[in-house]
């Protein structure tokens, strides 16, 4: 009989159909591997489903779009040729029922061809196109504030138009990207008919064409023939590049949190079969009486190991794949598109890979340690000091471990950012085993305390089977994650508070036409005379180049450089805005002020490698202007007032057509009755009300937040496994020393007292490495992951960290409860 079938067979008679002892290692592979499988798996879903509805999301296969301007003659011959040609236009507006209710839109005028694949349907089901000269199609949202119904009427600019219906499906609306208000679609006519299109008027001309080419080197020709008219371009593999970025970014932490989670479960399959195989020494014991050698023992535990792995990662992939329709109706909002029931079978792979390999990497030095143990020392029972792992444990261990590494930095899009969290992960376990080996060394040299608890506590952290460094291990991963999300989750509070300033403008006003500013400002304050007004003049274009850099060659945009991705906001003025200081360069004076001169923010100068006198290229209607740098400004961007990347001087952009746009400030209440007094007199300006955008934002970033910290809970979940495994592990030595205590006459009161004395002096140690270790954490995910500002709450942090302690002591007691109620005559029969 061969070795390996002989193994299998002693195996399968000691190992319980429940699992009796390794439960430990289920849960721990069930959570890492699920964490996993749910992980890939929504992403596939996600991207899946993106690149499926690319041509849909986009409204074309290619689609080339420009600010404030039609496409000329030229240009739409050029995009003839290509395929079949649709055009939308997109401004901003305002919706005025026949009552005078008011409300923001974004709206969207289309043509005969719209849409080119999918289908706009209504919610009484019907499949349509663009709505007759004097229809409107609006959006639910519309509809429930305005409170009308197909059949009511409402006002763009000076046009009236009557509701033909609801949408239901916008088949481009993931591609559109944010807007400030529900969707309105009328016809080319129908926008003609407002009024609102004009000179300076803002509004993005979207041309989407179908095509059997290929989109790509298409928009690459149509780039390169009208390189200097501010055309952007995008292709239906990256129709929403918005929603692609933040499914890039979410992934990545959350390969982040899966791979904690795996890496944090490895420590608890180390720990529970450490358990479990102390609990087997009288078996082990007569196997080597019997004529077991180490290799056989090795096998025989190895492949119970294998048996209950192997039923962890099932679990594990089932629960992962389960959770992704779950986690779609969960926290559909934050997600750019609703993923349904899918099987990734390269992402569950992937994931059953890392369960095995990181079960047989924290599960060979203990199946080496106890196989290499002779039976006389088995027989000596639990105290036996004759362990270690040898040369050979820690070779099965690394290479076991050297695949992990492998896999993670082969499957991911950034390598060095895996590198980086798995040298900190590398590095926190090695900082915590250091600091558990100073804590058992230095706790041998101190002088004995004289408080008998007191003693025995000491005595606890270094006498003969202690697990200190195991149990520094397990509270030190515990509570830096209830620090690290603790950060997280301040931090992104922070931000979200700082979006909303003490004094912020009730409202924005758009389109204000610059002959009639002294209108508007008189419009305002008749009605709210206190209202503080600020005008500035209002267009959009494109970077084209910069220093001796066209944007059009860039391979990739540079880190931080996110001017350069579309259209901006540009303004000019003569003096300083408010809300900036200058860093270097100065701000022209009235001479100066007549030439082709430009300001631009401090932290964009730093990713381009500017300095002041480099040429600025943009592109403004069409056409190409270069201006010179003459200063660095670092903007306030946590003011709601004006705030822009870059600002020309008059010389530079006054000559172009262009309105203004307005901030008022003043008391939110009076918001409604100041937008019934200027729409009647300003029909094609548009006003939002500040708090209605901020609450957007907000209610996205929280609902971002929560999935984080929901997210994290399942390293949370594996920390806890860690900990109840290492006081299980050590279960037989505390066994052993209650007994002898209570021989000696020790209340159980005493013997507990004591162990929480063991307890709170490791969590007063661990707790400051912990803080540092999970702040480090929280600063690297909040910034370089998802790129908000660190903004922690120190009190928070500090609460949580004391809580956590205080959870961590309160399980580890509760898990020792057990081995209080031993009996001493049973108990030291099998010692």
């Amino acid at each position: 009989m061969s070795g390996w079938l002989l193994a299998w067979r002693l195996a399968r008679r000691e190992l319980s159909a429940r699992f009796r002892g390794l439960r430990l290692l289920l849960l721990c592979l069930f959570l890492g591997v699920g964490a996993l499988a749910a992980i890939g798996s929504l992403g596939e879903a996600i991207g899946g489903e993106l690149a499926a509805r690319g041509r849909i999301l986009l409204g074309g296969d290619l689609e080339l779009s420009v600010s404030q301007r039609l496409a000329d003659p030229a240009e739409q011959a050029a995009m003839r040729a290509l395929g079949k040609l649709s055009e939308t236009v997109r401004m901003q507006s305002m919706a005025v029922t026949a009552s005078g209710t008011t409300a923001p839109v974004q709206l969207k005028a289309v043509d005969a061809a719209y849409p080119l694949y999918g289908r706009l349907t209504l919610v009484d089901g019907r499949a349509v196109r663009a709505p007759a000269g004097d229809e409107v199609w609006i959006g639910r949202a519309l509809a429930e504030r305005l409170l009308v119904r197909p059949g009511d009427a409402l006002r763009f600019g000076t046009a009236r138009f009557r509701i033909g219906g609801i949408i239901a499906d916008e088949p481009d609306r993931l591609g559109e990207g944010f807007t400030l208000g529900p969707v309105a679609i009328v016809s080319r006519a129908g926008l003609d008919r407002t009024g609102l299109i004009q000179p300076g008027s803002l509004y993005d001309t979207r041309y989407r064409i179908a095509t059997a080419r290929d989109p790509a080197a298409d928009a690459r020709r149509f780039e390169r023939r009208f390189a200097t008219a501010g055309w952007e371009t995008r292709t239906r593999d990256r129709a929403s590049p918005g929603a692609s970025r933040f499914v890039a970014r979410m992934g990545e932490f959350l390969t982040l949190v899966g791979l904690a989670a795996l890496v944090i479960a490895g420590i608890g399959v180390g720990n529970g079969v450490t358990s479990y195989l102390e609990a087997r020494r009288t078996n082990i014991a007569m196997l080597k009486i019997l004529g077991a050698t180490s290799a056989m023992i090795a096998r025989i535990y190895l492949l119970q190991i294998l048996a209950v792995a192997g039923a962890g990662i099932v679990l594990g992939l089932i629960a992962g794949m389960v959770a992704v329709p779950l986690v779609g109706i969960a926290v559909g909002a934050v997600l750019p598109v609703a993923p349904g029931w899918t099987f990734a079978p390269a992402a569950l792979a992937l994931a059953a890979a890392y369960g095995l390999l990181i079960a047989l990497a924290f599960c060979a030095p203990p199946l080496v340690a106890a196989g290499r143990v002779p039976a006389a020392a088995l027989l000596r029972g639990a105290l036996d000091a004759r362990t270690g792992v040898g040369w050979r444990g820690i070779l099965w261990a690394v290479a076991a471990g050297i695949p992990v590494v492998v896999l993670a930095l082969l499957t991911t899009g950034r390598p060095a950012f895996a590198a980086a969290f798995l040298g900190g992960a590398a590095a926190t376990l090695a900082i915590l085993v250091g600091i558990g080996a100073a804590i058992r060394a230095a706790a041998a040299r101190l002088p004995r305390p004289r408080t008998p608890l007191a003693r025995l506590a000491l005595a606890a952290l270094h006498r003969p089977g202690s697990r200190t460094v195991s149990l520094v291990v397990a509270l030190g991963l515990g509570l830096t994650l209830f620090v690290l999300l603790a950060s997280i989750r301040t931090s992104i509070d922070g931000n979200i508070r700082r979006s909303v300033p003490e004094r912020a403008p009730a409202l924005f006003a758009l389109d204000v036409p610059p002959d009639r500013e002294s209108a508007f400002r008189r419009s305002v304050t008749m009605v709210a005379p206190e209202a503080r007004i600020a005008t500035v003049p209002l267009m959009r274009g494109t970077i084209t180049g910069y220093g001796t850099t066209r944007v059009a060659d860039l391979a990739t945009i540079p880190e931080g450089a996110w001017a350069l991705r579309g259209e901006r906001g540009l303004t000019f003025a003569a003096t300083l805005p408010p809300g900036s200081t200058l860093t270097a360069g100065r701000w022209w004076n009235a001479a100066e002020a007549r030439q082709s001169l430009v300001s631009i923010d401090a932290r964009l100068a730093d990713a381009l490698q500017l300095k002041v006198g480099d040429p600025l290229t943009i592109s403004v209607l069409g056409l190409e202007r270069t201006a010179r740098i003459a200063s660095f400004r670092r903007i306030a961007w946590d003011t709601l007032g004006f705030n822009f990347v870059m600002v020309f001087s008059p010389g530079a952009l006054g000559d172009v057509p262009h309105n203004l746009a307005a901030t008022i400030d003043m008391p939110a209440a009076k918001a409604p009755a100041v937008t019934r007094a200027l729409l009647p007199r300003f029909p094609s300006t548009s006003v939002v009300e500040v708090g209605g955008v901020l609450q957007q934002v907000q209610d996205v970033v929280g609902q971002m937040a929560t999935a984080i910290t929901a997210a994290a809970g399942i390293a949370v979940l594996a920390g806890i496994a860690v900990l109840l495994g290492a006081i299980a592990a050590a279960r037989a030595a505390r066994t052993y020393d209650a007994v002898m205590l209570k021989v000696l006459g020790a209340t159980r009161r005493q013997v507990l007292a004591a162990q929480a004395i063991e307890y709170a002096v490791l969590a007063g140690i661990v707790g400051t490495v912990a803080l540092a270790l999970g702040v480090g954490g929280g600063w690297f995910v909040v910034t370089q992951v998802f790129g908000f500002d660190w903004m922690p709450d120190w009190a928070v942090i500090l609460a949580t960290l004391a809580g956590g302690a205080g959870v961590t002591i309160g399980i580890g007691i509760a898990a020792t409860l057990p081995v209080l109620r031993a009996r001493p005559a049973a108990a030291l029969r099998t010692l």
